[in-house]
């Protein structure tokens, strides 16, 4: 996955076709062997590890990861394809979404993602937090200002004027270089990550894609910097099946902007008030 098929012609003697055919099989049978380990998503066990390293590298309390979207362009100048994915500090990626940006901006990505299915379901594990004596029943991702105004997500401030508002930008926007750094490395290590847009069909690109997402978290792993460890026989998520009524609470409690607002306001106080000393 470090090359384009058509450098293996002389090499390898193996037709370009030969090559792509292959590199679909060996992904396939990576993604499906190694899925289940190396694209989990967090276990209770797994939150509560992350939520204390979270707090202790960036203050931030009850984060699960930053969150970033990014395009590939394709052959009209315009993108055709996203990669989005939550990363955490150790550069595991916890949730990646590959596919078709549709109209080619974030919010539209957002709404084709699988990130909330488990969390609407009532699958996800129930992890609150309480944060400058607040109580919240979600977790929350660090994301940049394109992004709706959701519960679950914590966006800087756009144009602060306050000190407090300030600082807490300059957190923000600097614990979401986890994500960036994860990118980074995920696209030095595979070249298909870099361009992702030669003309294969769309489920052959996204095995490959999680076969390289998944062969990079094992090399997080093999290096021991990964922060959450798999337990084999942990309950992976809670098992409730919700009725409508259900459903349309946890959409409208995750679409609510007055809880979104809320929750960076706390987390400011929280974090340039716990601070202080640092600041004087």
């Amino acid at each position: 996955m470090g090359e384009s098929p058509d450098t293996m012609d002389d090499y390898m003697r193996m037709s370009e076709r030969t090559v792509i055919e292959s590199l679909y099989t060996s992904s396939m049978g990576v993604v499906e062997t190694f899925g289940d380990v190396y694209l989990r998503k967090p276990s209770l066990h797994d939150l509560q590890e992350l939520y204390v390293a979270q707090e202790e590298r960036h203050g931030f309390p009850g984060m699960i990861g930053t969150w970033k979207g990014q395009y590939a362009s394709g052959h009209h100048g315009s993108p055709s394809l996203v990669l989005e994915v939550v990363a955490f500090q150790d550069l595991w990626i916890w949730h990646a979404f590959f596919g078709v940006a549709g109209s080619n901006n974030d919010v539209n990505v957002l709404n084709q993602s699988s990130i909330f299915n488990d969390l609407l379901n009532g699958k996800a594990p129930d992890a609150p937090f309480t944060v400058n004596g607040n109580e919240y029943k979600y977790v929350y991702y660090l994301t940049d200002g394109i992004y709706p105004q959701y519960s679950t997500f914590v966006k800087a401030f756009r144009h602060p004027v306050e000190e407090r508002d300030k600082f807490f930008k300059r957190r923000q926007e600097g614990a979401r270089k986890d994500v960036e750094r994860a990118f980074g490395v995920l696209k030095a290590k595979w070249h298909r990550v870099e361009h992702a847009t030669r003309p294969l069909d769309l489920e052959t690109l996204r095995y490959i894609m999680y076969a390289c997402i998944i062969m990079h978290n094992m090399v997080v792993e093999d290096k021991w910097r990964n922060i959450a460890h798999y337990i084999p026989t942990e309950l992976r998520h809670v098992q409730f099946q919700p009725g409508t009524t259900d459903y349309l609470h946890r959409v409208v409690d995750i679409q609510d902007a007055n809880k979104h607002r809320q929750l960076r306001e706390d987390l400011a106080d929280y974090i340039f008030y716990g601070n202080n000393n640092d600041n004087e």
